[in-house]
């Protein structure tokens, strides 16, 4: 029955009955012989439209406009403009009409209270809109005054006395309502813009405002204010987003708890490829389609003026359909995924993972615990190296997309896509439709159906699907047999239930997970069952058994089933003991967690009794301990990750419990583990529960790899290929083409801060140095160090115990120290220099530090600190060390550039350091510029940027390679007679200790004038007094061989013509014989 309600205050019943005679519409026409011809079991009844009648029933009159209407289990409840709320059955509606006036329902702050409450005083209150959620038992509302209210029964009676109300006293700008019932949250739009989320608190029944949504002016400046009243808010059919709309225009997307994914009120959604800004898209009314794939939109009515070339006139644009289509996370419809580490995203008919990393990461941790898959993974179709030659990119991958188009068999009659799993490796996945299930290998690029169609159609999954090494299981409900079971497939063999090991269930199973060789399933009888499955060979034929191991009630702690979010066995435990003491219980299922509608539960296992151990008995068969009540970890969670692997180098990113919790960001449940396995102290905390924020919203956790992966929305303008003239725009021309992207973020110097805050510096340092080997971990600290020092510089009241000196005593711990500081300074503005400084230490002693350590680029990027900071005179002596050392190492390059920083220290720099920094020209460093200001990206990684590339403020040209031109010396300069002095004393240096090759790398490197200066130095430094010992250390340098001395001959210095050297007894050189020009000419 189909109740329609008119302007005027009527409510039309429909009737719907089906024609006779078999009919159906649109039924599709197959060419003879082909397979779609022979017939499949109810064909017509899912491939084609029924042909149905609306036969008119009943006009009911209420006798005012009717503001609301909602069906309400087996009652239609209906809000007029006169302040009534009729309650109609479908059934008997002439005696089971109830009219209760909104005046006599009491209203508090909670509904302990509710009994002595206010009433609603005024004669014209009526409710402007209202959604009933069937999960708290009750409607939220919204009254023509603004203000919003929860209305439940406190009986089955639905009457003006048992009725009680609950409302917030701050809110009096409310305009739409609508209820997640999976989350029990009651969303409230608002005249200024914002969303406000409720929830009922379970103790008192007040209204708690969980979160809001609304747009900042960080990320809108322009518009944040002026998008006018919310005017439609409609959540998911899967209760995972909202979309949001405005008054003024626009629309947005959140997730259940307040992470904005989609907003077009900014970007390329807000404006023309030509600059100019669109008009925001106003809609008058929208819905979501099957599973959340499509949202159905309705644009509002509007004049605009238009110019074109034949008159000028205002037309009245017509309302349009819009159809925007969506992909949405594995994680919203099946959280249980056994695979955590693969971002995999799923459409109506199609599949997008991200390639390369997690399946190669996958193969060489899982490789121990799944021998079986090692010669598979080899095989990866994305693996192109080992996991030991991938470098920062491969781990945060790329931003294409590996798409897989459903078949087109299966979609035929299983159209759209329910839930989907890939398997650990990432190489085989599995797709659920309306009926049935097919997989698919990455490897061969085939999919495998059901060969049976009757099989197929006559299975509905309910719970979802998982992967257990190549077995697909999966919970369905049997229709033939109306049966609710348990089924585990072969992926190798024929998708057949011939091949399947069958377990019948109880009740019917609304979650499935896998942990190591558990199945663990929640029921709707609000039941956990336990499972254990093994393989099982049967000859040629290869099975897998399930056996039911324990059996969880939960009925007293989940007041209805469908609140559960996800399931799952980990062996995360409050007692880290355990995983010390006895590692094969660190190893076993230790906890379940649980999500219900956002509030994290946990329930371990009750180990306070005697422990019996039981060697020789097969694990299926072992006793398992039952479960202690549940503790609430945490609230307002979304997804959570775990994993099974264990590492000792990594055990606290292994062990950690990490959640995602929406617009609050991430919290992660780490371990503490005590130094060298010492006993820990009895009164502290063995695990601590961490938030932080990220800028992606997460879809995956790489846990050794402290990554976490994600999407972001991108467009693109197309705009420019219509012509703005016409008489009317096309609707799809405002939205720019979008494309979804793969994004990642570093989490790990986030939980190292949180830590340091909670001076836990040692637990800090045992994971910094667990995590030291990542390529990107000098980028980790670079990036803590640089966070805290905004935060605490720019801090408008003073930080009473800041943070900045512990996290720099923190870095000291690593050899990377220097260059840490020096980067962070570099990507800093100047202001905040001293302050930096100040925590970690003297630049002028980093400098010397640095000298002392031999790194010599590192000490440049100081000394650029030390122009800004010192006086001239101080840049000057660092700078002459520094080419003095840079001179002796050879490193021509880095004298070069000192040159050129010496000669700007003396072009006339005051002797005071600058107060502020100054602006610079691009062009006058010669492409080495001084970053004052903060010019490169953090989203850099620390060997983005070449370590030797520093940058230099005034300096002047000079010949990088061997020319014969001579820098130009300005009579008055004294600064290049001190830079030539250095030089000059350099190659004297050289000279006298006969190293000509050095000598000559030296001046072609920097032009240097050696010809003119070997005259000069004629009789001083060029003069020889050993010459036995320079030949010798002229060969040397050169490489050339010595002669060698035969042993017959002893008397002549020549034989055959050729030159024998002998000992230095019967070498007679004279001295006179041999002149400065030889050296000339070895040079």
């Amino acid at each position: 029955m189909i109740a329609v309600s008119t302007a005027y205050g009527y409510i039309l019943f429909f009737h719907i009955t089906s024609t006779r005679g078999d009919k159906y519409l649109y039924e599709p026409v197959y060419p003879k012989g082909s397979p779609q011809m022979k017939g499949t079991p109810h064909f017509k009844e899912e491939q084609c439209a029924p042909a149905l009648n609306l036969e008119m029933k009943k006009i009911l009159d209420l006798q005012a406009p009717i503001m609301s209407l909602q069906s309400m289990l087996e009652d239609l409840l209906v809000a007029t403009s006169d302040g009534l709320l009729h309650l109609i059955h479908w059934e008997g509606m002439t005696n089971g009409r109830k009219a209760i006036n909104l005046c006599t329902v009491p209203f508090s702050v909670d509904l302990q209270s509710s009994r002595a409450g206010s009433f609603l005083g005024f004669a014209d209150v009526h409710i402007r809109d209202m959604e009933y959620c069937a999960t708290l038992d009750g409607f939220a509302v919204v009254f023509n005054d603004g203000k919003i209210g929860f209305i439940t029964p406190v009986s089955s009676r639905f009457t003006a006395e048992q009725l009680h109300g609950v409302w917030p006293q701050d809110v009096v700008d409310g305009t739409c309502v609508a209820v997640n019932n999976k989350y029990r949250l009651m969303a409230f739009g608002c005249a200024s813009g914002s969303v406000q989320v409720y929830t009922i608190d379970n103790t008192t029944g007040a209204m708690l405002l969980s979160h809001k949504l609304e747009l900042t002016a960080k990320q809108y400046p322009d518009i944040w204010n002026k998008t006018g009243a919310v005017k439609l808010v409609r959540w998911s059919p899967d209760n995972s987003v909202v979309i949001v709309t405005w008054e003024n225009g626009g629309l947005s997307l959140w997730s259940v708890f307040g992470a904005q994914l989609i907003c077009t009120l900014g970007g390329d959604f807000a404006y023309r490829s030509d600059g100019t800004k669109k008009d925001p898209l106003k809609i008058n009314s929208m819905s979501w389609g099957a599973e959340g794939y499509h949202l159905w939109v309705i644009s509002g009515f509007g004049a605009q003026s238009t110019e074109i070339e034949s008159d000028s006139k205002s037309i009245v644009k017509q309302p349009g359909i819009l159809l925007f289509q969506f992909i949405k996370s594995v994680l919203t419809v099946n959280p249980c995924m056994s695979n955590q580490e693969q971002v995999l995203l799923q459409g109506e008919d199609r599949l997008y993972l991200n390639c390369g990393e997690a399946s190669q990461t996958q193969h060489a941790r899982g490789s121990s615990a799944h021998p079986e898959h090692k010669a598979a993974a080899a095989k990866s179709p994305f693996a192109d190296s080992g996991v030991e030659s991938q470098g920062l990119s491969t781990l945060l991958g790329h931003r294409h997309w590996h798409v897989v188009q459903i078949s087109s068999t299966y979609l035929e009659s299983n159209w759209p896509i329910r839930f989907s799993a890939i398997d650990k490796l990432g190489q085989n996945i599995a797709v659920v439709g309306k009926f049935g299930f097919a997989h698919y290998s990455l490897l061969t690029k085939k999919w495998k159906l059901f060969g049976n169609i009757t099989q197929e159609q006559n299975m509905i999954v309910t719970g979802g699907l998982a992967w257990w090494n190549d077995f697909v299981v999966l919970a369905c409900y049997n229709i033939s047999d109306h049966q609710e079971e348990l089924r585990v497939y072969l992926r190798t063999s024929n998708l057949d239930n011939a091949f399947a090991h069958i377990t019948k269930a109880q009740a019917e199973t609304l979650l499935l997970s896998v942990f190591r060789d558990m199945v663990i399933v929640f029921r709707a009888d609000c039941s956990i069952c336990l499972y254990s499955i093994e393989r099982k060979s049967d000859g040629p034929t290869t099975t897998a058994g399930i056996q039911v191991l324990q059996e969880v009630s939960m009925s007293r702690y989940i007041p209805h089933p469908f609140l559960v979010v996800s399931v799952t066995l980990t062996s995360v435990s409050t007692e880290n003991g355990i995983t010390l003491k006895m590692p094969q219980q660190a190893r076993d299922a230790e906890s379940i967690m649980l999500n219900l509608a956002g509030q994290l539960i946990m329930m371990q296992r009750d180990r306070s009794g005697p422990q019996i151990r039981e060697k020789d008995s097969h694990p299926n068969q072992r006793k398992l301990l039952p479960f202690c009540p549940p503790v609430v970890l945490a609230q307002s969670v979304e997804n959570v990750w775990t994993t099974c692997r264990a590492n000792k180098q990594k055990r606290h990113l292994l062990e950690a419990l990490w959640l995602s919790c929406g617009g609050a960001g991430m919290k992660v449940w780490l371990p503490l583990f005590p130094r060298d396995h010492r006993k820990p102290h009895s009164f502290l905390s063995q695990r601590i529960m961490l938030p932080f924020h990220i800028n992606i919203y997460p879809l995956a956790v790489l846990f050794e790899d402290a990554l976490v992966l994600g999407a972001v929305n991108d467009t693109l303008l197309y705009d420019s290929l219509y012509t703005r003239n016409s008489a009317r725009e096309q609707l799809e021309v405002l939205f720019p083409y979008c494309v979804v992207e793969r994004t990642s973020q570093i989490y790990l110097h986030h939980i190292l801060r949180q830590l340091l805050v909670r001076n836990l510096g040692e637990q800090a340092l045992l994971l910094a140095q667990s995590c030291a080997a990542l390529p990107y971990f000098p980028h980790v600290l670079e990036l803590m160090l640089h966070e805290v020092l905004e935060e605490e510089a720019t801090s408008r009241e003073p930080i009473p115990d800041p943070l900045l000196p512990t996290v720099a005593k923190f870095i000291t711990e690593f050899p990377l120290f220097l260059q840490t500081v020096v980067h962070c300074a570099r990507k800093t503005e100047y202001a905040l220099w001293n302050y930096l400084f100040a925590a970690v230490g003297n630049p002028k002693d980093l400098f010397e530090e640095c000298l002392m350590a031999q790194d010599l680029d590192t000490a440049a990027s100081y000394l650029i600190i030390l122009q800004n900071m010192e006086v001239p005179a101080v840049s000057r002596q660092h700078a002459t060390l520094l080419f003095n050392t840079a001179l002796e190492q050879g490193k021509w390059d880095l004298c070069r550039h000192m040159i050129r920083f010496l000669k700007a220290i003396g072009s006339g720099e005051s002797e005071t350091p600058p107060s502020t920094p100054t602006a610079q020209e691009p062009s006058s460093s010669g492409g080495f510029e001084f970053f004052r200001n903060r010019s490169i990206s953090l989203s850099q990684s620390a060997e983005s940027v070449p370590a030797s590339k520093f940058s230099l403020q005034k300096t002047l040209s000079m010949p990088s390679g061997p020319s014969g031109k001579r820098w130009s010396r300005d009579s008055d300069c004294a600064e290049n007679m001190y830079i030539d002095m250095m030089l000059w004393r350099h190659a004297r240096r050289l000279l006298e200790e006969v190293r000509l090759k050095d000598l000559g790398c030296f001046a072609a490197q920097l032009g240097f004038e050696l010809i003119s200066w070997l005259c000069k130095e004629r009789t001083r430094a060029a003069r020889v007094d050993n010459f036995v010992l320079a030949l010798k250390r002229l060969h040397k340098d050169f490489l050339w061989p010595l002669p060698i001395t035969p042993a017959s001959s002893v008397s002549s210095p020549f034989k055959n013509g050729k030159y024998r050297a002998g000992n230095a007894s019967s070498c007679h050189l004279d001295k006179s014989c041999i002149s400065l020009q030889v050296f000339g000419h070895f040079v």
